[in-house]
């Protein structure tokens, strides 16, 4: 009856944790993709809206640029226009000299004056082509000047196109990076789940399956009675020859965990809500937890676990896993949790 009753008892034992493993690591796995996706999104964001400060500054140049084209086209027909004018004036002068020309060669009218008026006429026209020389001279400035327009529009949009291109090959990157990150971190997480199972079975084996030492979720949790004397934080006898044991697992699976996972142990110290008087060797229970963990973490060392691969943290009386202030919550929550996990 007795053995039946231990068989029962070992397979509720298997089951249970099993389950709650696979349901942290879903979840671990769930929260990744999700850090992953929205970091992506942050930086594609932050990429396109540069993007479109730019082509909102291009096509601002582009505006203004088109404006001085039309200004410098409006000015271009005035002075065509004006040419138009003054060739028109230079014609009748044309016509007028050699009217007077003719009446000249015929006799006509006294020819002190018809010469006086020749000079005039000849003076005049000698200022209307020097008007029209200038006025020719503008055209072909101008027609510089909206040459060298056109020329900076040209290479506007030449900027504006590559730009466009680079925008494209910049999110077609950032898509495939997404990707491959995301199945780099599953593979790594998957891993590092699966050694850490490998490490929670070997515990479990190595310290038996013991009331005050159980698994809960991804932590393996000693209550502080097994480890240390009550407010105190170094090991005892019995707190020694348990650590003893999770030194030995920890540097058996150190051999087989490959180099590029850069794992780590926390280790965890959690006290009850019971004030501490403060006359005593710790202020507060922060004081009394944090020192409770780094004595575990001093002891793995001395016994051989590598000191990169250990971290130490105090987290006093503000973690509860059991709510209430009866001796039998307060007993749960005066504890010392391992976490194997990733750096």
């Amino acid at each position: 009856m007795a053995l039946a009753k231990n068989r029962r008892r070992e397979r509720t034992v298997d089951f249970w944790p099993g389950f709650v493993d696979a349901l942290s690591t879903l979840l671990m796995a769930i929260m990744f993709l999700l850090t992953v996706f929205v970091l992506a999104q942050f930086l594609l964001s932050r990429e396109i809206t540069g993007r479109d400060e730019v082509l909102n500054r291009l096509n601002s140049q582009i505006a203004e640029l088109t404006n001085l084209l039309a200004l410098e086209k409006s000015g271009n027909q005035d002075l065509e226009d004006q040419l138009a004018n003054l060739q028109s004036s230079l014609a009748a002068v044309e016509s007028d000299r050699s009217r007077l020309q003719q009446l000249l060669n015929d006799g006509a009218g006294s020819s002190a004056v018809a010469n006086a008026k020749v000079g005039e006429l000849t003076s005049e026209l000698s200022n209307q082509q020097q008007i029209s020389q200038r006025a020719a001279s503008q055209i072909e400035l101008l027609n510089q000047q909206i040459a060298a327009l056109r020329a900076q529009i040209a290479a506007v949009e030449q900027a504006l196109q590559a730009s466009e291109a680079k925008d494209a090959t910049s999110q077609a990157q950032i898509s495939d990076l997404g990707r491959r990150l995301n199945v780099a971190l599953a593979a790594r997480v998957q891993e590092l789940n699966r050694y850490r199972s490998d490490f929670f079975g070997r515990l479990r084996e190595i310290l038996s399956d013991r009331e005050n030492i159980r698994i809960v979720g991804d932590r393996f949790v000693f209550q502080s009675e097994v480890l240390f004397p009550v407010g105190a934080s170094e090991l005892d006898d019995a707190g020694r020859g348990e650590m003893d044991k999770l030194a030995m697992a920890l540097l058996e699976l150190a051999k087989e965990i490959p180099a590029e996972i850069n794992w780590v142990l926390r280790v965890d110290g959690h006290t009850d809500n019971s004030p501490l008087s403060g006359a005593g060797r710790y202020r507060d229970n922060w004081e009394l937890s944090s020192a409770r963990a780094t004595s575990v973490v001093k002891y793995l060392i001395s016994k051989g676990v590598p000191a990169n691969r250990l971290v130490a943290a105090g987290f006093g009386e503000f973690q509860p896993i059991a709510p209430g202030d009866t001796p039998e919550a307060k007993s749960q929550n005066r504890r010392i949790e391992l976490k194997l996990t990733e750096r």
